[in-house]
């Protein structure tokens, strides 16, 4: 932290009277020792980072702070302001301003090292000590952790607690998260319920923002103390700019609530639902921590909960790579779906533009000259031309969209760069979508590799933004280009020419096999393989691939209308929520959103799985047998219209539905309902009439 700042950091007497003109005076102070290398360009990612949020807190801090590519190294600047200069905050301005420079991609160390300050800002006689400092070099030595100038030895600086109680700013690296506090060993309550009053209330929050320097570790320090404060058990997990360490499941299982302060979403959010949920921006997790404890508290007491994900199984950022504890096979996997979920909305926008191209202006509109030469505003065919031509753009993307983010799970942001550089080259040497997946796993691999290497302290500050692009793109193109690119090109092509070669007997067995992963975990990771495998193809469509894609939508479609058909025909046989999720089922299940049996499938899943399985295959089957061909990803009954044989895709669609849907029925006919389960089932239904 000594390196951070130094007094020549330090303006005791700032005379500015805007936030503005306060940045810029402490910017000064940085681009004199050579830590800012372009001032006007600093203030402008300032003034960004301003304009999402306001970073003024309460108590009379101000904390401007940016990520920068024009700073060298993390800095910190401190100023005093006696007339006070508006940040924003609540309870008027801020007289202590701490203005944080990071690096556009800082090493954790560092990052570690400005959240440990952001926490300290939190400590009131913290900030009371930087209010009576005399000099600039006491404030930078009180910053740093260090005795201030001028103290004699042994004794406490103002505002600091008495030697050997409190440890330097560079040893309060934050504990791993989940480990902050104890976490009572009894057994938890119920969700929704509060616990036994001889237990504490258990609450794990999640704090981040936009940069993940500052507010994330302030909130978090503050939900720490106003749990403290109340008799609560706060642990926070901060999804902070230095990455974030998973809760431990049995901690967030174990939690009677759950606390949410952030500006950018949560990830891997699945993990915290049916708890008793408050949502909020992280300035309210630091100015008004012990309402949200309350209210927390308050919610758990009256039994709300906070209803699951719509689409459980689909993880939102790509950050779900995968834990510590998992196996090689699961992180893996978690790898691969991340790629894949950033690519799919590429696919989806690319696939549909190019559908709509064709339909409008026919299957030669690829022959159409380049709309930005020839684009006459009053004739279809300019129109289809131009969205065929947006379309083909967009699908260039996928490979290296798909390569750049597979290495992003395994490696964060610095496996970004490579990915990308990889992905580029799979398309040049035509190895496509696997290549795009080798690619990508190579990427990141070779950035941990790099991480791993012990480098000088003074290397630290460009290993992110130039060491580690640098070495992993030369590692990643020489590879591709020259090891491994053309193996995988000749397989590619002969995954092509064997798609493209698919008819009768083989086509039908592809398939029944991509019905049956389609149906067999509705949504899960099997489900996502043959859904990934038809995305794939659309990057290089031919027949083939457009029969694998039509196919899979098709299969995929069978569950949700299955169930939909089972509940509208035997509603006797299925509970009143389930005939509710009924209704619910035929939108989903048109829509291709096969996660709608979910709630059937944990009900029942040894009558529910298989029968919607042999559906899903039935439906793949008869789809590739009618030849059916789909240039969209995804879309359901939408986009019929753009579908290669409609009516026997609707056919196929409606066979296996009945399949299904004749199979869950008979089964469920074939148990014998304990007459406990038939009473509860009777009594729910006298409730609700009543």
């Amino acid at each position: 932290m000594s390196t951070m700042i130094t007094a020549d950091l330090v303006d005791l007497d700032l005379s500015a009277e805007t936030k503005e003109a306060a940045a810029r005076s402490l910017a000064e102070r940085m681009a004199a020792l050579g830590r800012v290398t372009d001032l006007d360009g600093f203030l402008a990612d300032v003034a960004a980072r301003e304009a999402q949020m306001p970073t003024g807190l309460d108590g009379g801090i101000g904390i401007p702070h940016c990520r920068s590519a024009h700073v060298t190294e993390p800095t910190l600047a401190f100023g005093r302001s006696a007339a006070g200069i508006d940040f924003g905050a609540f309870d008027g301005p801020a007289d202590l301003i701490f203005l944080i420079a990071a690096p556009a991609g800082a090493d954790d160390a560092h990052l570690t090292i400005l959240s440990s300050l952001a926490r300290q800002l939190m400590d009131e006689q913290f900030t009371t000590a930087l209010r009576s400092a005399t000099s600039a070099a006491a404030a930078a030595a009180l910053i740093a952790g260090e005795e201030p100038v001028g103290e004699p030895a042994g004794e406490s600086a103002p505002g600091e607690e008495p030697a050997g109680e409190s440890a330097p700013v560079e040893a309060q690296a934050e504990e791993p998260a989940g480990e902050s506090a104890p976490v009572n060993a009894q057994a938890e309550a119920p969700p929704g319920e509060a616990p036994a009053p001889d237990e504490p209330f258990r609450i794990v929050a999640v704090t981040s923002c936009p940069t993940g320097i500052a507010h994330t570790y302030m909130a978090a320090e503050a939900l720490e103390r106003a749990g403290a404060a109340a008799g609560v058990e706060v642990v926070v997990e901060t999804q902070g700019s230095a990455g974030f360490t998973r809760l431990d499941p049995a901690v967030v299982a174990a939690a009677d609530g759950v606390i949410f302060a952030h500006d950018v979403p949560v990830r891997e959010k699945e993990r915290f639902a049916g708890k008793p949920t408050v949502d909020v921006g992280v300035k309210a997790g630091i100015n008004r921590p012990a309402e949200l404890v309350a209210e927390v508290r308050d919610k758990a007491a009256r039994g709300e909960v906070a209803a699951p994900d719509a689409a459980p199984g689909r993880p939102t950022p790509v950050e779900n790579a995968g834990g510590p504890d998992e196996g090689y096979g699961t992180k893996l996997r978690k790898w691969l779906m991340s790629g894949v979920s950033y690519m799919v909305p590429f696919v989806a926008a690319g696939g549909l533009l190019i559908a709509l191209g064709f339909a409008l202006g026919g299957w030669d509109i690829n022959q159409a000259p380049s709309v930005a030469e020839h684009f006459d505003w009053g004739q279809v065919d300019s129109w289809a031309a131009l969205m065929f031509q947006t379309g083909g753009l967009a699908f260039g993307f996928l490979v290296p969209v798909l390569a750049g983010y597979i290495a992003y799970g395994m490696a964060d942001r610095p496996g970004l760069v490579p990915g990308f550089v990889g992905g580029a080259v799979a398309l040049t040497i035509n190895a496509g979508f696997l290549g795009g997946l080798v690619a990508g796993l190579v990427a990141g691999g070779t950035v941990l590799a790099i991480q791993k290497v012990r480098i000088p302290p003074v290397l630290r500050g460009i290993m992110p933004v130039v060491v580690i692009p640098l070495l992993s793109s030369m590692v990643v193109g020489f590879l591709m280009f020259l090891v491994i690119g053309k193996p995988i090109a000749s397989l590619q092509k002969a995954l092509t020419d064997w798609l493209s070669g698919l008819s009768g007997a083989n086509a039908v067995i592809l398939g029944v096999i991509l019905g049956l992963m389609m149906c067999f975990d509705l949504g899960g990771p099997v489900n996502k393989v043959a859904y990934a495998f038809a995305v794939g193809g659309l990057a290089n469509p031919n027949e083939g691939s457009l029969k694998v894609m039509a196919a899979v939508m098709a299969a995929g479609m069978v569950p949700p209308l299955a169930m939909a058909l089972a509940t509208t025909v035997r509603g006797r046989l299925f509970t009143r929520a389930e005939r509710e999720n009924g209704k619910a089922a035929w939108v989903l299940g048109a829509s291709f959103i096969t996660e709608g049996a979910i709630p059937f499938a944990a009900a029942d899943p040894l009558r529910v799985i298989p029968a919607a399985m042999a559906g899903g295959a039935v439906t793949g089957a008869l789809s590739m047998a009618f030849e059916c061909t789909l240039r969209a990803p995804h879309g359901g009954v939408f986009v019929i219209p753009l579908i290669g044989n409609p009516l026997l895709y609707l056919v196929a669609i409606v066979a296996g539905t009945l399949v299904s849907a004749g199979l869950v029925i008979l089964l469920k006919g074939a148990r014998k309902r304990a007459p406990e389960e038939q009473r509860a089932e009777a009594a729910a239904e006298v409730t609700v009439a009543a």
